[in-house]
């Protein structure tokens, strides 16, 4: 037992004597949301902004960290012969198929030493990496999270703005096909602005139409008018008398008889014959004149009655109105029918214009809208490529003072491991041996009395 013990423990303390000492750097990381974990669809707005929570965060972070990727970019950096010489002179001999195969076992050792640890519901991921030069474990701690920094970006940021741009591109392409054919109905059809000629054509038929109300209105005016005008002209007489002349010749003959007796009573006296001949003649004439028998019509003129002149002049007027009125009701017609039937025209072309006019609408918010995305896409991987706001490097790994060695563990352990050795080796030393050791033992066993006992004689 005490040879085995020994045997044990002399190995045990020569392995652990062999064993280097390891410095492990430490830092931190804080991780919060950033706009590359919003979700942006490539088409419409379907679940538009949503995010994942902080502990889906902090496990794609973890998970980068973690990649084999990662590791390869910062043995690139510093060299294989930085980090683990020996597997530097190893790389250095060695063919193609053996310097892939230590570049695999270099990787897995940085993995192996390398620690990453979260806790839930905080944002902070803790690293740690171990290697036997306390300078090599602070600087590849440090590389490991600037190369994290840069390789985070290539596989965070959405690397679809070539996508975007060829869907936008194909867009364009359909969005001219659709112009051309909008063009070529137009002008197949000789539209300018389909919307604005139906607006125009109904606004303008209103308008005619209405005019055509009040042509028709006036035209029935007029010709209520003529008519009575008509009724009116044959009642008056077409030439009425001017003025009219009254005879005096009868005063003027009795004046001059009552001057001619003046004139005899300057000669004769009153009783004297020419005298009362004279008399007897104004006498007759003055009765004459009171009877009326000396009463004559002098000179008449007749001329154009002025009344039937101004109702024949009006009845010319209303007569050239409702002529030019005739005119115009038809006018109105003609045009009231070619508008109709633009109408109508339109109306059969609308469905196909529509139809053109939807594909042109929809390509052009497709355009847009990929226009948009592509842009906000392009600035959001040049934001990203020069910043990563969301991630903070709490502590930067510096030179760990004092390492870790597990030369005390493995002596104990060899030590408990020899003495348990020790010990199972004697009891399967009596018990593999032949006869029993004591009286004792040999009653217990044996269920019987020792009454003597005798020593034992090697030969």
């Amino acid at each position: 037992m005490i040879a085995i013990f020994a045997i044990i423990c002399v190995l045990g303390v020569a392995a652990a004597m062999t064993m280097k000492t390891s410095y492990e750097a430490n830092s931190s990381v804080l991780v919060r949301l950033g706009q590359e974990y919003v979700y942006e669809p490539r088409a419409g707005d379907a679940a538009r902004g949503a995010v994942p929570d902080s502990d889906q965060v902090i496990q794609s972070e973890t998970e980068i960290l973690g990649a084999a990727a990662l590791k390869q970019r910062v043995i690139d950096r510093l060299g294989l012969a930085r980090i683990y010489p020996k597997m530097a002179e190893k790389y250095a001999a060695g063919t193609p198929d053996e310097k892939k195969l230590i570049m695999g076992q270099a990787i897995r050792a940085m993995d192996q030493a390398t620690k990453i640890e979260t806790a839930p519901d905080t944002p902070i991921i803790r690293l740690s990496f171990k290697n036997d030069d306390p300078q090599v474990a602070a600087l590849v701690l440090n590389t490991l999270l600037e190369e994290y920094l840069i390789y985070r970006r290539a596989v965070l940021i959405d690397p679809t703005s070539p996508v975007l741009e060829q869907q936008r591109q194909a867009f364009e392409a359909r969005l001219a096909q659709a112009d051309q054919a909008y063009e070529d109905f137009l002008n197949s059809n000789r539209i300018g602005d389909f919307v604005a000629e139906k607006t125009s054509l109904s606004q303008l038929q209103a308008q005619i139409e209405q005019q055509k109300y009040q042509t028709d209105a006036q035209l029935r005016d007029r010709q209520g008018r003529l008519s009575t005008l008509e009724a009116q002209l044959a009642g008056i007489s077409q030439e009425v008398g001017l003025y009219r002349d009254v005879s005096s010749a009868a005063n003027d003959k009795l004046a001059t008889l009552k001057v001619q007796r003046e004139d005899l009573l300057s000669r004769y006296r009153n009783d004297a014959r020419p005298v009362q001949e004279l008399d007897a003649q104004i006498a007759q004439l003055e009765a004459g004149i009171a009877a009326g028998r000396t009463h004559t019509e002098g000179a008449r003129r007749i001329g154009v009655n002025p009344v039937y002149q101004t109702l024949q002049t009006e009845k010319i007027q209303l007569t050239a109105e409702v002529s030019a009125l005739k005119q115009t009701q038809g006018a109105l017609a003609e045009q009231i029918v070619q508008l109709t039937e633009r109408r109508l025209k339109l109306a059969e072309l609308e469905p196909q214009f529509q139809e053109l006019s939807l594909d042109r609408d929809v390509l052009q918010a497709n355009v847009r809208d990929y226009t948009v995305k592509e842009e906000q896409t392009r600035a959001a991987q040049e934001i990203a490529a020069k910043t990563n706001d969301n991630i903070r490097i709490v502590s930067r790994a510096t030179p760990p003072s004092k390492g870790k060695s597990l030369k005390k563990p493995v002596v104990v352990l060899a030590f408990l491991f020899a003495a348990f050795t020790a010990l199972c080796a004697g009891l399967l030393r009596m018990f593999l041996r032949p006869g029993l050791p004591t009286a004792q033992s040999a009653a217990r066993t044996l269920d019987l009395p020792v009454l003597a006992t005798a020593p034992l004689k090697i030969h």
